[in-house]
């Protein structure tokens, strides 16, 4: 969230970034422009009676207790009181709107983030490796995994609808070769420390990484039923990623500055439910409802996090280096950051059997934004006051994606698929043949 009193007081400015990510934006700083209004004419109005009542307490402080005129002074600094708790009330009440108008209003675009109003307007900045070359027309994951026998789509609907699929054998160990792989990776090369946390989060963690209110169609809410022993009830989120759990696992907290930047990473299942996807990506493994992914998190302070965003992006861009899977690496456009990114490297594996590059991970510095919210806050040193800290967030990688790279760039012409050399060791095997592995 941005902050309101700064928003208050740079309104052009925050046009003018809004802007950037779309030009119907700046609108929705309207009921922010009035409320500001509304609070600076309440903040002078606070201060005259607060500036009153100290002329006089002062005047009190200097009369003669016994005098006729003390009484009157008494009554009248006790009115000017009370006038100050109306309007310290009344200022709370508008500045508990104008926090509210904000919760809608998204994060302010980096000086150094790419203009455009949609993803044609990306900017490729570098990439890795070479597509593979063919001497056969490429099928796509879903052909490849079907004739493999190791993804099956039917019976995973049968069992929970669409957008689910059951990995068999030689996939099912891939995903759980590529989750340790990844988390050895990041935790003993890169320096994260690893975390498993709830995959089920109240709605004050959603609200801390910005998934609540705007984003609550996409989410999974489980409802808790009062139990028979008069245990009330209560709702819980499934994770839609892992940000939200290890995000907030510092909410509230003062960290120590000196122990900056604070890195973890983190296995968990994610769930979203896709409601803004409008039948696309419908076939295969792209965009599920439950997939596996790896995150990395890294608070920062706001020197460092420019710095810290690039290291975060470099980790992920690793994973696809050791398992030697070309892609590139693109600069979203302001009119394509996430509701709270202020900068976006997007990872995008190239992929076959589709003839397409796709997203496999996003790298985002969301400045202070997801701090304000989750109140995350360091101290620079002992006798300094707190400041928010910078969160930095991205997958390395979604291990669904992972496995449909692999499964793609690796097929061969008997239909086997020859794996990267970094996972052998973890499959027990070099390639996947109908029925398992061999060596």
């Amino acid at each position: 969230m941005l902050d309101a009193r700064w928003v208050a007081d740079h309104l052009d400015e925050t046009r003018a970034g809004l802007a950037r990510r779309s030009p119907a934006l700046p609108a929705l700083l309207e009921p922010v422009a009035g409320l500001a209004l509304q609070r600076r004419q309440a903040v002078q109005a606070l201060e005259l009676k607060q500036a009153e009542r100290n002329r006089g307490s002062e005047a009190m402080a200097k009369a003669d207790k016994k005098s006729p005129e003390f009484g009157t002074q008494r009554d009248a600094l006790k009115a000017v009181s009370g006038s100050i708790k109306e309007l310290e009330s009344e200022l709370a009440k508008i500045e508990e709107e104008l926090d509210a108008a904000m919760l809608s209003i998204p994060n302010l675009p980096d000086d150094t983030t790419p203009d455009g109003h949609s993803e044609e307007s990306n900017v490729v900045v570098r990439s890795w490796g070479q597509k593979p070359v063919f001497a056969f027309a490429p099928k796509a994951h879903w052909d490849i995994g079907t004739d493999l026998g190791i993804l099956d789509f039917e019976r995973a609907a049968k069992l929970s609808g669409p957008r689910f699929t059951v990995l068999v054998g030689a996939a099912a160990r891939l995903e759980r070769a590529l989750i340790t792989f990844m988390l050895d990776l990041h935790t003993r090369e890169h320096g994260y420390t690893e975390l498993l946390t709830p995959f089920l989060v109240k709605a004050e963690a959603l609200f801390g990484t910005g998934q609540l209110p705007k984003f609550e169609p996409d989410l999974f809410k489980i409802a808790r039923q009062p139990s028979a022993e008069g245990e009330k009830g209560y709702d819980l989120y499934l994770i839609p990623t892992a940000e939200v759990p290890v995000t907030n696992f510092h909410a509230g907290e003062i960290l120590e500055g000196d122990k900056l930047p604070i890195a973890y990473a983190a296995y968990t299942p994610c769930f979203r439910a896709e409601a803004g996807s409008h039948g696309r990506d419908v076939r295969g493994l792209i965009r599920q409802h439950q997939f596996d992914k790896i995150e990395l998190v890294r608070t920062t302070t706001p020197e460092t996090s420019a710095q810290q965003h690039e290291l975060l992006t470099s980790h992920a861009e690793e994973v696809l280096k050791r398992l030697g899977l070309h892609y590139r690496v693109s600069a979203l456009c302001a009119g394509d950051l996430g509701f709270g990114g202020r900068k976006t490297y997007d990872l995008e594996v190239w992929l076959p059997g589709q003839d397409a590059y796709r997203e496999i991970s996003s790298c985002t510095n969301f400045g202070d934004f997801q701090a304000r919210r989750a109140k995350i806050r360091y101290r620079p040193d002992a006798k300094a006051k707190p400041r928010l800290a910078h969160t930095i967030n991205g997958s390395a990688l979604a291990v669904g994606r992972t496995v449909i790279a692999i499964l793609e760039q690796g097929q061969q012409a008997d239909g086997t698929v020859v794996l990267p050399e970094a996972l052998r060791a973890y499959m027990g095997g070099e390639r996947i043949v109908r029925g398992g592995l061999v060596k």
